[in-house]
């Protein structure tokens, strides 16, 4: 889900270090947000006012509305670095915000603090708009008293017990603190927030039927905590399936390398068809380049692959997609789901030990039947 956003969102500003990214589906709901209070709630709510001033506090109430998700976003972030969890980003979408951590909460207390500051600061930021609300008047007030309301809203749906919710996350903190593990307090918050999921897609489709406009809305909130839900608890069972096994238990100790200055249709005939891998290592006397793939290879037309070399197409190596043999095979996944590489090599003293691949990680779970 999370690559997902990432693909389809632009970074707007830094907040804390942190970049803030809008998502594409951030445009529709702002427009929709947009229409449907410039064009019915403020008329309602201040009919005194020309249309062109709805239009102006429809606009700004949208943009203060995101404002307040991207603050209920930081402020768990802001939690995550008083325990040491790095935060690499934020997206806003339609649904609201997801803040990405790099790592896990250490324990049921950081988990329940993170939690609980996002519904808190919501709450928070509704009752500040309250009272600006009882201090104006006109538009002004309307505008106050619409985002009272919906911060409120905001802070009241995030604390359903459904994981990933916030509730969801302080559910799991309490099952976590009292059974001592972590991957069953998980995997059965997880399980606990599908069945909210189901009970919003059941409810939501009632409402269509009944002809209430809001059924559409709630079939898309409960597919989308349904699908996070289930995508939880199948990282926590993998997580599970991969604590205490370490890089060097499921690396590829016999590596085949390829010489740089190899052509393309002799690493194909000669590497690729005969092996039959994803991916190989480029040396050079011995130094380690990058990595090749059959990726590269394909992007060749095939009347030049004589003539163009390994050393023209392969991916130059970078520290960041290298582990040593005794990282967690946990953290060697993450690292090639967040940089998108099928493979990264095993260093250990600066020579090439190993090599690790998601292919191999999942044919060793087969084997050890996790």
């Amino acid at each position: 889900m999370n690559k997902t956003l990432a693909q389809g969102s632009w970074k707007v500003v830094k907040i804390m270090g942190i970049p803030i990214r809008v998502h594409f589906s951030w445009f529709i709901v702002f427009g929709l947000i947009t229409w449907s209070l410039s064009t019915q709630y403020f008329p309602k709510a201040a009919p005194e006012l020309p249309m062109v001033s709805y239009w102006i506090k429809g606009t700004l109430a949208s943009l203060l509305l995101f404002a307040s998700v991207a603050f209920h976003e930081l402020s768990h972030a802001y939690v995550a670095r008083k325990y040491h969890i790095s935060i690499t980003d934020i997206t806003l979408f339609i649904f609201g915000g997801v803040a990405q951590m790099k790592d896990e909460p250490p324990h049921p207390k950081a988990e329940f603090r993170m939690a609980i500051a996002g519904p808190l600061s919501s709450f928070f930021l509704s009752g500040l708009f309250f009272l600006l609300s009882v201090n104006t008047a006109g538009g002004a007030k309307a505008l106050f008293y619409y985002l009272a309301q919906i911060n409120f809203v905001l802070a009241a749906f995030n604390l359903i017990p459904g994981f990933p919710m916030d509730g969801g996350r302080v559910l799991r903190a309490a099952l976590w603190s009292r059974t001592k593990d972590y991957f069953y307090a998980t995997q059965r918050a997880s399980i606990f927030g599908q069945r909210i999921a189901l009970f919003f897609l059941l409810f939501g489709l009632f409402l269509i039927f009944s002809g209430s406009s809001g059924g559409l809305w709630l079939l898309l909130i409960g597919w989308f905590l349904y699908m996070a839900a289930q995508s939880s608890q199948q990282q926590a069972t993998l997580q599970e399936a991969l604590s205490n096994i370490k890089v060097k238990n499921v690396m590829a100790r016999n590596i085949v390398t390829i010489n740089s200055s190899t052509p393309i249709d002799e690493a194909v005939d000669k590497y690729f068809l005969r092996y039959g891998y994803g991916g190989f290592p480029v040396t050079d006397g011995g130094k380690f380049l990058g990595i090749i793939t059959l990726k590269e290879s394909k992007d060749i037309p095939r009347e030049d692959w004589s003539k163009v070399r390994v050393s023209d197409v392969f991916i130059p190596h970078s520290k960041k997609w290298e582990v040593s043999p005794d990282v967690d095979a946990m953290k060697a996944l993450e690292l090639m789901i967040r940089e998108d590489k099928g493979r990264i090599i095993v260093m250990e003293n600066d020579k090439i030990v190993g090599l690790i691949t998601r292919n191999g990680i999942a044919r060793y779970l087969r084997i050890m039947g996790k």
